[in-house]
């Protein structure tokens, strides 16, 4: 009976492994990152970001911030003084919990009005990946696409694997 929970509790934490192992860390402005130059909404419209996924913001921190804006209002007219959250770090990481749209700017002074903002919509996890996505989508977004479609199926391979490893073991080692 030992052996069977020692199973169950294999699979359960190879099913918490793949549900994060299928999350997505986004680089906040790809190759570029937080920076003046980044063209943001070209690279937010590129990607189909789900609950669960995460956004790095990589930057200078004596040069840039990240606050979150809690209004489009806000995001548009670069109000600042209204920020629901504020991070310096230079390597500050969002989760991305629920559905909805959030917004994103410096906080420096004048970067904001200057483009440097994102918006970002989030999907349930569940919602096909390529709901977000143009037809026009780069070839990198799509292969990325197709190999995080294979991911689930070698995470659940792999999950079985050790599950199955681990029940022989302890069967052999109380035998």
């Amino acid at each position: 009976m030992e052996g069977a929970y020692k199973y169950l509790l294999a699979l359960f934490l190879a099913a918490l492994i793949t549900k994060e192992a299928s999350a997505t860390r986004y680089p906040v402005g790809g190759s570029q990152g937080w920076d003046e130059s980044t063209d943001f909404k070209s690279w937010a419209s590129g990607q189909t970001f789900k609950v669960g996924d995460e956004l790095v913001f990589k930057y200078n921190s004596g040069l840039h911030s990240v606050v979150e804006l809690g209004s489009e209002s806000a995001y548009k007219n670069c109000d600042i003084g209204t920020a629901v959250n504020s991070m310096n770090g230079g390597k500050d990481v969002v989760k991305l919990t629920k559905p909805g749209t959030r917004y994103f700017a410096c906080g420096t002074m004048g970067h904001c009005g200057q483009g440097m903002k994102v918006k970002i919509k989030t999907v349930a996890a569940d919602a096909s990946s390529t709901s977000g996505s143009s037809p026009s989508s780069s070839t990198s977004s799509t292969s990325t696409s197709a190999a995080s479609a294979f991911q689930p199926i070698s995470s659940l391979i792999a999950m079985t694997a050790s599950a199955a490893f681990l029940f022989a073991f302890d069967r052999l080692m109380n035998a």
